[in-house]
């Protein structure tokens, strides 16, 4: 096999596969490689519905073969390191490989060391994740009987920061139909201090919060799990005033004022305290893996501090290694990791390249950091946030002609995009190189 690639990505997912395939309908004669040693492809964005029964697991995987663009080769194998200063990446099987030009887009990878406990529960009994077993979530919400019905999230950068929330608004639904809702709380508890970053669509999502009667806890760090106990563990994020708020149950807290910095919709379930830890007592817990790069890209010496790619937030070019370029989950740009931000990265990393190769300098397109959630609130009921690294509002034009004035309200129509148009888009035109 050959040894020396002009570009090489690593990355099988949707960041690798779009940049292989708009490269190589930019020029033929490119010698691209992509590094992947998964045998399939999965349409992860319709977890959500599989999740809640509206999706059929089997329609969200293709195998890799299916996708991988013609004419780019496909090294089955896993990257092991990177020697930037030799043009070299490391793998597993094949030893070293060299390049001109580096995409490194891995995706993320999951380290349930940061949450003692999650590992051993994660998608066993009562404890599910749509992150990585979304049939196993559609049982435990199927099977619910009543109780406390926990949503929450590590405090890790996540994969679509609302996935957490759109499970739990369907599960809602769902508890109502199966008759279990009215002996159910549905607590939501979140490291952040907001429902959601973009002001329009927060306001849109108390909206569905006080509908669905679910109780928000802010400032909620999930610190450890304990599936035998069933008790998801705490820390707070910030100080907790003396009489201000209610983050413990008992007589004690009857009294006291409720501080909406910390809660909001209160609803009276099991906690136990232990020291500074608060413990919610669960009949079902349904959360996010903590997130982290890779192993191999965590120890490189491509990282920052935080232990993301060191990129350009406009160009996605590395910092430091100016032939190497990073996108998708692993890179450290402060947006959404989803995507939708792909689909506005590609096309600016692909420019860069090409014309680095043809003209030895780079492209003057910039990213704005532009990410979209698209939060299904209900069963035929979908929002949809696209912001900026400002968190700005910014709705795509194109929306109009689905005639959809306003995409930060409630609309079947984008519950119709979600489950229908985007993976159509996502199969037939984003893998494919094209441009949507």
């Amino acid at each position: 096999m050959k040894t020396h690639h002009q570009i090489l990505i690593i990355g099988g997912g949707t960041a690798g596969i779009m940049t292989g395939a708009q490269l190589q309908k930019k020029d033929k004669n490119l010698d691209i490689a992509i590094i992947e040693p998964t045998e399939i492809h999965y349409y992860q964005p319709a977890w959500t519905l599989v999740g809640a029964g509206a999706y059929d697991y089997k329609k969200t995987a293709k195998p890799m073969s299916s996708v991988m663009p013609d004419g780019i080769t496909w090294i089955k194998d896993k990257a092991t390191g990177f020697d930037p200063e030799k043009n070299t990446v490391t793998t597993e099987k094949k030893g070293a490989i060299t390049y001109d030009f580096l995409v490194v887009a891995p995706g993320l990878a999951y380290d349930f060391s940061l949450v003692p406990g999650l590992g051993e529960a994660m998608d066993k009994g009562v404890v599910c994740s749509n992150y990585t077993n979304p049939e196993h979530t559609w049982e435990v919400i199927k099977n619910f009987k009543g109780g406390t019905a926990l949503f929450t999230q590590p405090t890790t950068p996540i994969k679509c920061g609302g996935a957490p929330q759109k499970i739990m608004y369907l599960a809602e639904s769902h508890f109502r139909k199966s008759g279990v809702r009215k002996k159910t709380d549905v607590i939501f508890a979140t490291g952040g201090t907001v429902i959601f970053g973009v002001k329009e669509v927060a306001k849109t999502l108390m909206e569905v919060v006080d509908r669905k009667d679910i109780n928000l806890r802010f400032h909620h760090k999930l610190v450890a799990v304990d599936s035998d106990k069933q008790i998801a563990w705490y820390e707070m994020g910030k100080d907790i005033t003396s009489g201000g708020c209610v983050v413990i149950s008992g007589n004690e807290a009857t009294d006291l004022k409720l501080d909406e910095n910390f809660q909001y919709n209160y609803k009276d379930v099991k906690v136990t305290r232990d020291g500074n830890r608060y413990g919610i007592h669960y009949d079902m817990l349904h959360t996010a893996p903590p997130s982290v790069a890779p192993k191999f890209v965590k120890d490189s010496v491509l990282v920052n501090d935080a232990g993301w790619v060191d990129v350009n937030h406009q160009t996605m070019q590395h910092n430091k290694f100016p032939n190497i370029f990073s996108l998708g989950d692993v890179a450290a740009l402060p947006t959404a990791k989803t995507g939708a931000a792909i689909r506005k990265q590609v096309p600016i990393v692909v420019d860069n390249i090409s014309l680095l190769i043809t003209q030895h300098k780079m492209g003057d397109m910039s990213y704005n950091g532009y990410s979209s959630c698209p939060l299904v609130t209900d069963y035929g009921k979908m929002v949809l946030a696209e912001f900026d690294y400002n968190n700005n509002f910014i709705p795509d034009p194109k929306l109009k002609q689905m005639f959809i004035s306003d995409s930060s309200k409630e609309h079947w129509r984008l519950w119709m995009l979600k489950k229908y148009g985007l993976p159509y888009l996502y199969w037939n035109k984003m893998l494919k190189g094209k441009n949507v």
